[in-house]
C-alpha cells in the first residue's frame, strides 16, 4: 500500500517530476481544429475557479478530496493521463484492467494531489496568459501563496478526446505525466507487473 508520497512532490513541484519533456510523446494529444486559443484559457479558467472554490471552502479534508476527483474528472483528460502512467504495461492490460485502472487511478490522484491543493488555504491561483505550444495550447498560471512568492503554473490543453480538457501540469519545470510515469512505473515493478495488484493498492492508499 502506498501512503507517502515522492520526495520530488512538495508544495512547489507536486504535479504533477523530474524530465523536461513529456513522457511518452505517444500520448501526447495531437491538435484538433474547433479548440483555439480562447476556449483553452476558459477551460482552464473554469478549473482553477473550481480549484479556488474548494481551496477555501472550509470544508473537511475528505471532503476536499471528493471534491478535487470531481474537478479532475471533468476537466481532464483522465483516460490519457491513465494510460501515460501506466506506460507500457498498457499495451498488455485487457479493457476491464483499463477501466478499472482508470478509475482507482482518477480517485488516487484526487486525494494525493488534493493532499497538495489544502496547503494553498488562504491563497489563490490565477490565469496570466495562453499561447499555442507545438500541436496543443498552453495555459499559463500563478499561484499566489501567503508568505511565498507566486510561482509558475502551466496547463497543457487539447481536444483530441472529443472534449477540450488538459492532459498535463506543469510546475516550475516539474511535469506531471513524466512523474507519474516514473511513479505509477516503480510501484507496478514491486509488484513484479501485476496490474490488478496495483489497482487493488490504488483503491487502499
Amino acid at each position: 500500500m502506498e501512503r507517502s508520497l515522492p520526495v520530488a512532490v512538495t508544495r512547489r513541484g507536486f504535479v504533477v517530476c523530474g524530465a523536461a519533456a513529456l513522457a511518452g510523446t505517444a500520448m501526447v494529444p495531437q491538435a484538433a481544429s474547433a479548440l483555439d486559443l480562447n476556449s483553452a484559457r476558459a477551460l482552464i479558467d473554469r478549473a482553477i475557479t473550481d480549484v479556488n472554490s474548494v481551496i477555501n471552502s472550509g470544508k473537511a479534508e475528505a471532503a476536499m478530496y471528493k471534491d478535487f476527483e470531481k474537478i479532475f474528472a471533468r476537466y481532464a483528460d483522465v483516460p490519457t493521463i491513465a494510460r501515460s502512467a501506466l506506460g507500457v504495461a498498457a499495451r498488455s492490460a485487457s479493457s476491464s484492467q483499463m477501466s478499472a485502472f482508470t478509475k482507482a487511478y482518477q480517485a488516487y490522484i484526487g486525494r494525493k494531489y488534493g493532499k497538495r491543493f489544502r496547503e494553498f488555504i488562504g491563497g489563490r491561483i490565477e490565469v496570466v496568459d495562453a499561447r499555442p505550444l507545438k500541436s496543443y495550447f498552453e495555459v499559463i498560471s500563478v499561484a499566489h501563496l501567503k508568505g511565498e512568492a507566486p510561482f509558475d503554473l502551466r496547463w497543457h490543453v487539447s481536444n483530441k478526446s472529443g472534449k477540450d480538457l488538459f492532459f498535463n501540469i506543469i510546475i516550475e519545470g516539474v511535469n506531471m505525466l513524466a512523474s507519474e510515469r516514473q511513479e505509477i512505473g516503480a510501484m507496478l515493478d514491486r509488484r513484479k507487473g501485476d496490474i490488478n495488484a496495483l489497482i487493488g493498492d490504488l483503491n487502499a492508499s
